[in-house]
């Protein structure tokens, strides 16, 4: 996928988040694009603009007029010139400034002068995000015709968890890219996810189930779907809606998970198996209700059929399979010994030590291990960010 031939604008505000901007300007320059970064005078006690200059080719504007050159930066021609304007980090003063129209530097002269749209990246903290007059001028910013990127939710540099965080740089770039109107990086692809729990029944109204909350496996799928895939979301039982874009097949035991997946594999690019399947299931299903009498009461349990083996048994070289692994101890060399065993491509641990992490909650922390042995850990996120990461690896393996 490429971006050649298109011209963004990059106005960097000051906010800890502007050290992000680097590797958004790398990425841009990798799809081709060319970039021009301007900064306030507060953006550069966060990220040199020496930086930003070698990362995008381009001299980098602070002032309007450039003592070395003896040259005058000529806003007007900035913003013209522009494809896209993108204002990221977008602190709680500049956002002020562009919705009441105040210019005292040459961000804001461009802004005020742009014909083509304009994205703002808000970045500041909780308390500062949820402020009725930061969302007053959000209202206002959108009621101009902007779009704004969502901010993440995460850690904060105060400390806080919660939203405000700068978008990932991969989430701006794909949110230009669908605004240009490119190609999806997967675009064409199929992709097969599971997601929640299953149930197996003991009788009409009991069974073994879990915690999982299907929330990770619908956020991978939700991805996917963004990124331009055909997604299958084969579903335990869950209470979540089904992502938009997104074809999903409800099942409840681990028996019905492995025929639905069985179908949909042979045809996927990309699987992800997500979905937190029983290990047994009872022997026999009692027909009636089972009536409480007597003081002990046991259950013959026999092993479920192995999903994720089994699909890594019958996985083509063409095929990526990704699966899951919650341990409680050793887990890095317990994910390794899955991931060999099962014939996977990566695997995702999460570990019960970790907190925020694991079932029912919205943030998760995982470490990816590559089959080639690699070993890379992401910090808490939420779980709409760790199906970001989690997606850009699959981009990346496929590239």
């Amino acid at each position: 996928m490429s971006m050649q031939g298109k011209h963004i604008v990059i106005g960097v505000s000051g906010s800890i988040a502007a050290y992000k901007i680097a590797t958004l300007v790398r990425l841009l320059r990798k799809e081709n694009a060319s970039v021009q970064v301007i900064m306030t005078e507060e953006a550069t006690s966060f990220i040199t603009p020496l930086t930003l200059s070698t990362l995008s080719n381009n001299p980098v504007l602070v002032d309007y007029y450039d003592e070395n050159s003896g040259e005058w930066n000529n806003h007007v021609h900035l913003a013209e010139s522009a494809d896209l304007i993108l204002i990221a980090p977008a602190s709680a003063n500049t956002l002020s400034k562009c919705a009441l129209g105040l210019c005292d530097n040459i961000l804001l002269a461009t802004y005020l002068s742009a014909k083509g749209p304009v994205y703002f990246a808000p970045a500041m903290d909780l308390d500062m995000w949820k402020h009725p007059a930061v969302q007053h001028n959000i209202s206002l910013l959108k009621q101009y015709g902007h779009q704004i990127i969502p901010p993440g939710n995460g850690e904060l540099a105060s400390g806080l968890i919660g939203e405000g965080r700068l978008a990932e740089p991969e989430d701006i770039l794909l949110f230009i890219q669908q605004n240009l109107e490119l190609p999806k990086p997967l675009s064409g692809k199929k992709a097969l996810v599971s997601a929640g729990p299953t149930y197996e029944a003991i009788d009409p109204v009991r069974f073994i189930g879990n915690h999982s909350s299907g929330k990770m496996g619908y956020a991978i799928a939700k991805r996917l779907q963004e990124l331009g895939a055909e997604v299958t979301l084969v579903s335990g039982p869950t209470a979540l809606s089904t992502p938009q874009g997104v074809q999903r097949v409800d099942v409840t035991s681990a028996k019905q998970m492995l025929d639905a997946c069985e179908h949909y594999f042979p045809e996927a690019d990309i699987t992800v198996m997500s979905a937190a399947v029983a290990d047994y299931t009872p022997e026999e299903v009692a027909p009636q209700k089972i009536k409480k009498k007597e003081e002990h009461f046991s259950i013959p349990l026999t092993k479920t059929t192995d999903i994720l083996a089994t699909l890594g048994g019958s996985k083509k070289e063409d095929q990526l399979l990704i699966g899951f692994a919650l341990e409680t101890n050793n887990e890095i060399e317990h994910a390794k010994n899955k991931l060999q065993r099962k014939n996977l491509d990566f695997i995702v641990l999460n570990s019960m030590q970790d907190k925020g992490a694991g079932f029912a909650h919205d943030t998760n922390k995982v470490t990816v291990i590559s089959r080639n042995g690699d070993i890379e850990s992401f910090e808490l996120k939420s779980k709409d960010e760790v199906a970001t990461d989690i997606c850009n690896l699959v981009i990346r393996e496929l590239k």
